[in-house]
């Protein structure tokens, strides 16, 4: 019977984690606090927040598209030169329509946003499964938890959640997620000391 080639890819141990925190202590501070200052921005300015989020990710697909049919044209002999010119162009027009009328979509936008928070909590509670006997891994689990909920909060009071929930909940999970990576770089001072 042949021998099975082995990966040589370990998943990394959990001493090796934790001096990799440790090592880079003031880098997770540094998120950390970033984090924390943003959020308390976005809590002061939620409307005007929920504005320069829609703004930033339509110009996202507006470069997105533009990039994209400067491919299709590049590429003319390609098989799918159609197809790719058509996602180019629907990039570009919702890049467009994101970007240059900040007022329209954003119900939709709000939705988008739940959803994403959800599935950040769910793998930041993850992440803190597998630290678990780690200290800071309950602070990363809390950030999960509160992820979820930020996102179960925005999808229950939708529309009239549309315009304040974007800036007011982005706030609050960036200081979640700020707290977490700070007290994860604290415990790893401890655990360094100790």
């Amino acid at each position: 019977m042949a021998k099975q080639p082995t990966s040589s890819v370990s998943p990394p141990s959990m001493a090796m984690v934790q001096a990799a925190i440790a090592e880079n202590r003031k880098w997770f501070m540094v998120l950390g606090l970033a984090l924390i200052i943003l959020g308390a921005i976005a809590i002061a300015f939620p409307f005007v927040t929920t504005i320069a989020a829609k703004i930033f990710l339509g110009w996202v697909f507006l470069i997105g598209g533009i990039v994209q049919i400067f491919h299709a044209f590049s590429t003319q002999k390609w098989s799918e030169f159609l197809l790719t010119l058509l996602i180019g162009l629907v990039y570009l027009l919702a890049g467009a329509w994101l970007a240059f009328l900040p007022l329209a979509g954003i119900l939709t936008l709000t939705a988008f946003l739940a959803a994403m928070f959800i599935l950040q909590g769910a793998l930041e509670a993850g992440m803190a499964v597998r630290m678990r006997p780690r200290e800071g891994w309950a602070w990363m689990l809390l950030a999960g938890i509160i992820g979820i909920a930020v996102g179960v909060l925005i999808i229950a009071e939708l529309p009239s959640s549309a315009t304040w929930a974007i800036g007011l909940l982005v706030g609050i999970n960036m200081i979640s997620s700020g707290f977490a990576y700070f007290f994860l770089a604290m415990a790893a001072g401890k655990a360094a000391v100790a």
